[in-house]
């Protein structure tokens, strides 16, 4: 232990927007319970890059016994080719059994006429357009078969309920939603990061709806674009509460 500056963090005004997270290149903060906090000392190097980026001030930097900080530790822990491949790659037979879902979730829908046990693979009904399941990051797999070549959608939770147009936006895309206010933010990262990195994917589309909070998702993407060391196609679509739906011509997210 020595006695150096670390981040400090009020949790009484944090708003869990995840901001912090995202300027901490060392991956010390993560967003937990909706709150902000530093999940150790040995990845935070004191230098605070992270406290103009919060809105509300809950960041500052105290000096304090902590764990010295570790920078060869912080790169590892926020190495995107870390991802579920490379583990397997590298493990054994029976740690490979552990690294991978012990029941897989995730489904291509086949367009065709099926029946008998594959009948749930096929398309829901005429008029949906989901091509893949599951849609939620969380449980999205990495190396699931359907990111081969995707378009991607990446949308908040409310604005499937919101946008009269959704659609038009999720045809010939494959789909995954969030929440930039309640899910926990690095995860969110470091998935999209690994599926980005680990498959060719063709081009990004994010939705979300025009309120603060929500518009971070799109912060979140940018941030695993830039992870993943990939230049995508990247388009936003903001949906307004009446339902309208507005494009930004303008994206920049690797700048």
């Amino acid at each position: 232990m020595v006695r150096r500056k670390v981040i400090k963090i009020d949790e009484t005004l944090c708003n869990g927007c995840g901001s912090c997270m995202i300027a901490c290149s060392e991956g010390a903060i993560q967003i937990v319970d909706g709150k902000a906090r530093v999940v150790s000392d040995t990845f935070c190097d004191g230098l605070g890059a992270c406290i103009g980026e919060c809105p509300v001030g809950a960041l500052t930097i105290e000096v304090r016994e902590a764990q010295a900080f570790d920078e060869k530790a912080a790169k590892s822990h926020v190495d995107p080719s870390k991802s579920r491949k490379t583990q397997l790659r590298a493990a054994t037979d029976e740690e490979k059994q552990e690294i991978r879902p012990t029941a897989p979730c995730s489904v291509s829908f086949d367009k065709s006429s099926v029946v008998g046990p594959r009948r749930h693979t096929r398309k829901l009904s005429p008029s949906s357009q989901l091509s893949s399941w599951p849609i939620q990051m969380r449980l999205a797999h990495t190396d699931a078969p359907y990111f081969k070549d995707a378009r991607l959608l990446i949308a908040a939770d409310c604005s499937a309920f919101a946008c009269p147009s959704i659609p038009n936006l999720i045809r010939g895309k494959v789909v995954l939603i969030g929440c930039p206010k309640l899910d926990e933010t690095r995860p969110f990262v470091e998935k999209l990061t690994e599926i980005l990195h680990e498959n060719d994917i063709l081009g990004i589309t994010v939705l979300h709806m025009e309120v603060p909070c929500c518009s971070n998702l799109f912060r979140l993407v940018s941030e695993a674009l830039k992870r993943s060391g990939k230049e995508i196609p990247f388009e936003q679509f903001i949906c307004m509460i009446e339902g309208g739906v507005s494009k930004e011509d303008k994206v920049r997210p690797n700048s």
